[in-house]
C-alpha cells in the first residue's frame, strides 16, 4: 500500500495535570510557551504560529508509570542557537534536567513536568548530515557537548522572550505494550515507515524520510496495561495531513486493515493497540 504522506506531521499533544494552576507558570515561564487559551480546567498554550499542548485539569490525578501511554513529547525548535536560548533559561529557571543526549541526527534536551510528563526539546541537524549505512539512517545516542551549545550564546544578549515562534511539534514517543504490534498498527494501517530499531525494546517510524515522527518502546514493560483514566499523562495527540485526500488515503487504509475509529469534527479518532489515542486530521495554515 501506499505510504502516508511526505508531509504528515505530529501536531498538538493533550495531557492530563493534577493541577492547573501548578502547571501553567512550568510551561509558561520554564518552558517559554506562550498561553493562547483558557476556559475552565482547560488551557492550551503554543506559539504566536501555533497551538502545541492542551493541558487539561484532573485534581487528585496519580502518577504515570507501569503503563501504556506518553514516554515524552518533543518541541522542535529552528535551530542550534535557539536550543542554547532555550537551554539557558532552564537553567535560570533553576528547572530540573533529565539527561543530554546527540543522536547524530539532532541534539537534544530531556526534562519532565510538575507531574512526571516527558519533554524533550531539541534541534535537527541539516539532513545531509544524517549518518547512513547501507541506506539506512542511522541514529546514536552519544553525550551533548553542553560548552558548545551554551557557546551559541556568546555575543548573543538578546533577552528571553520565550521559545521561538516557529518551534513545532517534531514527534511523540509512546510507551506500548508490544513493539511489533504496535509497529505494524503504525506502518500497516497509518502508512508510516519503518525507520530503525533500538536493541529490542524500542522503533521509530516516519513519514517522509524524517529520523522519526513516532518513537515507540516498550521500556514500561512488555503487555503492561493501559493508563488509568484517573493518572495524568496523555490524553491523545494529533497526527496532522497536509490535506483532504491525504487523510482520506489514511482513513481508507484503516478501513482496509479492520481499524475502527470516530468521526469528530471533521476529525477521525483511533485507538492504538496500546490504547494511545490518536486525532487524525487535516492540518490547518
Amino acid at each position: 500500500m501506499k505510504a502516508i504522506h511526505p508531509r504528515t506531521q505530529i501536531g498538538l499533544v493533550s495531557l492530563k495535570v493534577a493541577d492547573l494552576g501548578r502547571s501553567l507558570p512550568f510551561y509558561t515561564h520554564n518552558i517559554g510557551l506562550k498561553l493562547l487559551q483558557q476556559e475552565g480546567n482547560t488551557a492550551v498554550l503554543g506559539t504566536t504560529e501555533r497551538p502545541l499542548l492542551e493541558l487539561i485539569e484532573q485534581p487528585g490525578a496519580t502518577p504515570p508509570g507501569g503503563t501504556t501511554g506518553l514516554y515524552h513529547f518533543a518541541l522542535l525548535v529552528p535551530s542550534r542557537l535557539e536550543l542554547a536560548r532555550v537551554f539557558k533559561n532552564l537553567v535560570e529557571t533553576r528547572t530540573r534536567f533529565q539527561g543530554f543526549s546527540d543522536h547524530s541526527v539532532s541534539e537534544a534536551i530531556y526534562l519532565g513536568d510538575l507531574d512526571g510528563n516527558g519533554i524533550e526539546i531539541y534541534r535537527d541537524r541539516q539532513r545531509e548530515a544524517w549518518p547512513m549505512q547501507n541506506g539506512r539512517l542511522q541514529m546514536g545516542t552519544l553525550p551533548l557537548d553542553l560548552e558548545s551549545l551554551a557557546g551559541e550564546l556568546n555575543g548573543r544578549p538578546e533577552p528571553w522572550t520565550g521559545i521561538h515562534p516557529n518551534t513545532v511539534m517534531g514527534h511523540i514517543h509512546l510507551h506500548v505494550r508490544d513493539l511489533d504490534e504496535a509497529e505494524d498498527f503504525y506502518c500497516n494501517s497509518l502508512g508510516f515507515e519503518r525507520v530503525m530499531r533500538y536493541g529490542a525494546s524500542a522503533g521509530f517510524v516516519s513519514a517522509g524520510g524524517y529520523h522519526h515522527h513516532i518513537g515507540l518502546n516498550t521500556w514500561a514493560g512488555r503487555g503492561v496495561p493501559a493508563s488509568s483514566p484517573e493518572a495524568v499523562g496523555l490524553r491523545h495527540y494529533q497526527i496532522l495531513l497536509p490535506d483532504q485526500p491525504a487523510l482520506d488515503a489514511v482513513t481508507e487504509r484503516m478501513a482496509k486493515s479492520g481499524i475502527a475509529h470516530k468521526t469528530e469534527a471533521k476529525s477521525f479518532i483511533v485507538g492504538d493497540p496500546s490504547q494511545n489515542e490518536i486525532v487524525l486530521k487535516v492540518a490547518t495554515s
